[in-house]
Formats: C-alpha cells, structure tokens, sequence
C-alpha cells in the first residue's frame, strides 16, 4: 500500500518567507544580523536546530535558554506576520481528494504547537489525518525521526512512502529514513538542489503533483478534466 507523507510549511502551506521574517526579527531583536538568503537555507529544520545551527554560521555559542527564547519569540512573531494561513496552489484540494479515495496519508512537520494550528485550519484538515510534530520526537529533519513516527502511524512501511517536501532537509531526511522523496518547488528551492538532495520527481506544487499520483504508483480515483 503506498502511502504520502506531506512535509507542512511551503509543501501545503505558503509560509516558508514569513518563517524567514520572524527569524531575521528574532535574531534581530538581541543584536543579531543575519542575511534573509542564509536564514532561508535552513527553514526546514527544527527550531532548536536551526537556532543553533545560525550561531554556529555566525560564531556565536546560544545557551539552551537563549535557544528556547528566540523560538518562543520566532513563534510570536511569525503569528504577527501572518495571521492567516494560505495553502498554496492545490494543496487542500489534493489532500480531500486523497482522504476521498481512501490513500494512506498523513502530515510530519518541523513546527510546532500552536503554530502549526491555523496552517492545519486552512488545509481543513480534520482528526482523521495522521499529523506528527517536533513535539512528538527527539530529533527533527533532517534526521529521519518525523517521517519515522508518521510511518509507523500509518501503519505501512518505509519502502510504501513518498515524502512530499520543499526543501532539501526533507529529502534528506526522506534518505535516511528509507523512502522516496518528492520535491516541490513552492518553498523556493532550485529544481536542481531537489535532485541532488535525493528527490526523484520535482513539482512545481501540490496542484501538480495530483496530476502525477497515478505515476507514482498511488491509486486514486479518476480525476476530472478540468477539475
């Protein structure tokens, strides 16, 4: 049985460059500059992660208490920035349509409560969908942890997944984990990056990716044309 394992933000949801401004703001607002294109490069990871992973970039040590108080206030702001969620390109049309012909599926992302709360509204994804979040494993991407907890969710095997992702911590994390990964390009990432980072098939967003599921082997009902 294949099954689809969906990264959240800019695979589902067009969020990826206000995580960029709450970060640069955060980072900001304790005296510390960085370039929008380097923060970009490492949305995808956990926060934590990530937190540290900019300090080390920038030769600075963070204690655990810094760490935790620029993700508290990241939080704060990406709120601030965007209220509102919007799904990208096909994105809750693609999700219905797989939760309407019975396709496996389910979302692991590297946000957290509450944040994630309103993409998930947006998406209108309802209890049934199996969602895994930073909060629910030890290590976020790109270790394989996530797309691990959401596979066993499922119930199915590593080698029945794709992971759908934006960036290539996704599909790194799609490596190790055993499973084949999908690109998208709506977080911003080249085509070519994609491929090298391990995915098979790049899309250019979730409204072409459905056009694609037969190929991958997903079975799912006719799909109108037009539709």
């Amino acid at each position: 049985m294949r099954a689809l394992i969906f990264d959240l933000d800019g695979t589902l949801v067009d969020t990826v460059y206000a995580h960029v401004f709450a970060w640069q703001r955060a980072f900001a607002e304790v005296g510390i500059s960085i370039d929008g294109w380097r923060i970009h490069r490492r949305i995808g990871m956990s926060g934590g992660l990530f937190t540290r992973a900019v300090a080390r970039e920038i030769g600075r040590r963070m204690s655990p208490e810094e760490v935790e108080a620029l993700q508290r206030r990241h939080g704060e702001l990406f709120e601030e920035f965007l209220p509102e969620r919007r799904p990208l390109p096909g994105a809750v049309e693609l999700l219905r349509h797989l939760r309407e012909n019975g396709v496996v599926h389910g979302i692991a992302t590297s946000g957290r409560h509450p944040e994630i709360d309103a993409s998930l509204e947006a998406l209108e994804v309802g209890p049934e969908t199996v969602v895994v979040h930073s909060g629910d494993v030890r290590r976020a991407k790109p270790e394989p942890d996530l797309f691990l907890a959401c596979q066993k969710r499922l119930g199915v095997e590593s080698a029945e997944c794709y992971v759908v992702g934006d960036a290539v911590w996704d599909l790194l994390a799609a490596r190790r984990a055993g499973m084949l990964g999908i690109g998208l390009l709506s977080g911003g990432y080249g085509e070519d990056e994609l491929i090298r980072a391990g995915a098979f098939r790049v899309c250019r967003d979730p409204a072409d990716l459905r056009w694609v599921l037969d190929e991958l082997g997903v079975l799912v009902g006719d799909i109108p044309v037009g539709d």
